[in-house]
């Protein structure tokens, strides 16, 4: 992958490289959040439809046109939002280190040594895709299936919802007994 190739060293020899899965995911935390998100988007709308018809001040017109906007963003955006920044990132495994390639607005490379990394784990699911964590994983992150929003931290690096996850974190730990090896 070129923009895998482009960060690496002169003799840095690329073992793997990937990218996320591409399109709309549903993750975990979406059996909680898409009830929720109808449930607010539909009061805001029902809120703004009353407002309106009422004739009450342009205040409450103004109020209830915020929580629209988020409720929209709860339903449609936030998975515009994901696949956009999945369609952004790029994954690679070479005999030093794992580079994440990644960003909409601005460009972020994430460099990650095989020789200090600890913690390592892989989420698989049945059809071999899965996520490859590259360090501890916090209690929220697993509660929410690997789901961020917008502004928020972004938890454990990893490389997800990678095809064929096990083959791939096979090469990872290979590549890292080999880095650790070389030391």
């Amino acid at each position: 992958m070129e923009e895998i190739q482009r960060e690496l060293e002169p003799r840095e020899r690329l073992l793997w490289s990937g990218r996320p899965k591409q399109g709309v995911v549903f993750r975990t935390g979406d059996i909680f959040l898409i009830p929720f998100s109808l449930l607010w988007c539909g009061f805001a709308i029902f809120w703004e439809v009353s407002v309106l018809l009422s004739g009450a001040p342009f205040f409450f017109l103004l109020f209830g046109g915020v929580f629209v906007i988020i409720g929209l963003n709860f339903v449609f955006g936030r998975f515009f939002w994901d696949s956009l920044q999945r369609s952004k990132t790029f994954y690679g495994i070479s005999d030093d280190r794992v580079v994440i390639v990644s960003g909409v607005f601005q460009k972020s490379i994430n460099s990650l040594s095989l020789r200090t990394l600890s913690n390592l784990s892989v989420k698989e699911s049945t059809n071999g895709q899965g996520t490859i964590f590259l360090g501890q994983v916090s209690f929220t992150e697993s509660m929410y299936g690997g789901m961020s929003f917008p502004g928020a931290p972004k938890g454990t690096p990893k490389l997800e919802l990678v095809n064929d996850a096990k083959r791939v974190f096979k090469t990872l730990i290979d590549a890292q007994k080999s880095a650790q090896a070389d030391t």
